[in-house]
């Protein structure tokens, strides 16, 4: 997405919630894809749920994978756990164009991929926390929904966000002893999950 990763000497400030929407929408219409399984870890949960409500006939399958599940006017800071949402409150407020990448073992990745993890990882732009979801209805309309709890991560937020998930009828629900970066920690155990969900 623009701004971070590959595309981190694209970072400014415009860069907001729709961009990385539509970030993703390009891949998809560039690509022609069609009957894809859509996955989001942890921001990218408020991601997902944008691209699924604007091209929702593109996607058969949605994973939130230890992310956030939002509902229309949240936005990443309202959905953060206390201590992450008083760090981007303070960087917001200092009007911070990006906030710095959280290290690796917050995360939880195992020890022996975290220098490289946190080699990787690029600062965020800030915009994206203060977004407000404007949709989320398209979601409830995709037949396939899954949820997946890293439980070798803390995360209150994501604790009650599963929760809510078994609780709703037509999600698929699944716990994964990991750390946030499952794909990292366990990619056989995703693939298999997400093979199991398409």
């Amino acid at each position: 997405m623009t701004g971070i990763g590959a595309r981190k000497h694209l970072l400014n400030r415009e860069i907001d919630l729709d961009t990385h929407i539509q970030d993703v929408i390009g891949v998809i219409d560039d690509a022609d894809l069609s009957d894809i399984v859509l996955v989001g870890n942890s921001y990218g949960g408020m991601v997902i749920t944008g691209v699924a409500d604007r091209v929702p006939e593109k996607v058969a399958s949605l994973v939130y994978l230890d992310a956030f599940v939002p509902q229309v006017g949240d936005n990443l800071i309202s959905l953060a756990n206390p201590g992450p949402r008083k760090a981007l409150e303070g960087a917001v407020a200092r009007g911070d164009l990006a906030a710095k990448p959280v290290p690796s073992a917050a995360f939880k990745v195992n020890e022996k991929d975290r220098a490289w993890v946190d080699a990787k990882c690029t600062p965020h732009p800030l915009a994206v926390v203060v977004d407000k979801v404007t949709a989320a209805g398209a979601r409830e309309r995709i037949a396939r929904k899954t949820y997946i709890r890293a439980t070798g991560f803390d995360s209150p937020v994501f604790d009650q966000t599963l929760a809510r998930m078994k609780a709703t009828q037509g999600w698929k629900t699944y716990e994964v002893l990991s750390g946030h970066d499952v794909m990292v920690d366990m990619p056989d155990r995703l693939v298999e999950i997400l093979l199991e969900v398409a």
